[in-house]
């Protein structure tokens, strides 16, 4: 997990050094810029070391070729070994971006599966790309003739700039051929077909969350949990503990007193897991409500209001490990909002709903779970939107991911 900047035919290596030091929190272990004389682009990257630990050091300079990249590629050892071991010149998974792009193949961005944001700058073009559900952030600005690119919005400040846009998730900017949508969200679907058993989707549905957990535990590093005490959250931890040969480390925090700390304190003893609490106060949340704003790039009010608790989730965690997994997406899936009840029997709409939410969140939820980690250089992983879980959980029928009781007869149904 890391940030980094990269100018595009703008040949000011300190303009670079000034943006990546705006955000060099996302990366604590390492800063480089990178130029090469056939590339019309100067490169900063601030690391936060997951995979490849020794040499996986960006920006990755090969035959011609300056890659950043954000997040994590979590098939890249079977990239590898399709596209050749003898290819790669480090452990980094980021790595695998750029011989994917040299196969030829028309869609080689469609096989990086994980999380990320990268660009990539050849003699000719520059190319920058996000994953589908625009987990990590990529920004992008005109400046004069050249082109920035950035993990954070702070990284432009104070130069200026009219318009600054994101680039939007599942897409792809191409200085040649401009923006396409490599990835498009599977549309919901509604109702079981009649005389559908649903049994076979839950036992399918457990061993896809399984693979989802366990592929995105992959990792050079410990990685933790965050644990809220409510349902998505501790399946999360309970799937993650049964991978690892040591117990879990998980994270919870609360008022003093909290309901949620005694709820995760209970799951934390099932799954036997190596807990640790962090009681904060309304004099800590008042004291920290600047630096959250400033950090999470939103004065939204809900938006805060749920950045300040993972301010401090946030802080005890990164005292023990570099990364976490968390519950995010697990609502927009499986109808686990309070206002998805207003859809109830409307097993269209809430099919639709879904579908909607989940291309929403990456302004939403899964901005505060970004910013907020990445402020202390915690990486967030979210297996929940696994792109495979995704494609699964969008196929179940919205009318059984919500009960509805029918207030005369008391009966409880599937709806």
């Amino acid at each position: 997990m890391c940030g980094f900047v990269s100018l595009w035919r703008i040949e000011d290596s300190a303009l670079a050094r000034r943006m990546i030091d705006k955000i060099a929190h996302r990366g604590p272990d390492d800063v480089r810029l990178s130029r090469a004389a056939n590339v019309p682009a100067v490169m900063a990257h601030c690391r936060l070391s997951i995979i490849g630990l020794e040499n996986g050091a960006q920006p990755i300079y090969s035959a011609e070729d300056l890659l950043v990249a954000n997040g994590e590629i979590y098939n890249y050892a079977d990239l590898r070994a399709i596209l050749g071991e003898s290819a790669f010149e480090t452990e980094s998974d980021s790595e695998t971006i750029l011989h994917l792009f040299r196969s030829d193949e028309l869609r080689w961005i469609h096989r990086l599966d994980g999380m990320f944001a990268f660009v990539l700058a050849t003699p000719e073009r520059i190319i920058a790309a996000r994953d589908p559900l625009g987990i990590k952030p990529l920004f992008m600005a005109r400046i004069g003739d050249g082109l920035a690119f950035a993990s954070e919005l702070k990284a432009f400040d104070g130069l200026g700039l009219a318009a600054i846009e994101a680039i939007d998730p599942g897409a792809m900017f191409d200085s040649i051929d401009g923006c396409r949508e490599w990835y498009r969200m599977p549309q919901g679907a509604a109702d079981l077909a009649p005389d559908e058993d649903p049994e076979p989707i839950w036992r399918e549905l457990r061993l896809v969350l399984e693979a989802a957990v366990r592929k995105w535990m992959i990792a050079d590093i410990e990685v933790g949990a965050f644990l809220s005490g409510g349902l998505d959250s501790s399946i999360i931890a309970a799937l993650a503990a049964r991978t690892v040969d040591r117990p879990l480390k998980t994270f919870s925090v609360g008022t003093q007193g909290s309901p949620d700390l005694a709820a995760a304190r209970a799951v934390a003893r099932h799954i036997g897991s190596d807990h640790r609490e962090l009681v904060f106060s309304p004099e800590d949340l008042a004291d920290v409500l600047p630096h959250v704003i400033y950090h999470l790039e939103s004065a939204d009010i809900d938006l805060v209001r749920s950045a300040l608790p993972t301010h401090f989730a946030t802080t005890l965690a990164r005292r023990h490990v570099k990364a976490v997994l968390t519950g995010e997406g697990a609502d927009e899936l499986f109808a686990g909002y309070a206002y998805h009840h207003a859809y109830a029997r409307k097993t269209r709409a809430l099919a639709d709903e879904h579908t909607r939410s989940l291309g929403a969140m990456h302004n939403i939820n899964l901005q505060r779970v970004d910013r907020i980690t990445m402020a202390q250089g915690l990486e967030a992983r979210t297996p929940f939107l696994d792109r495979d879980l995704i494609d699964f959980a969008q196929s179940i029928p919205a009318s059984l991911k919500m009960k509805v009781t029918d207030a005369r007869s008391g009966e409880t149904t599937e709806k």
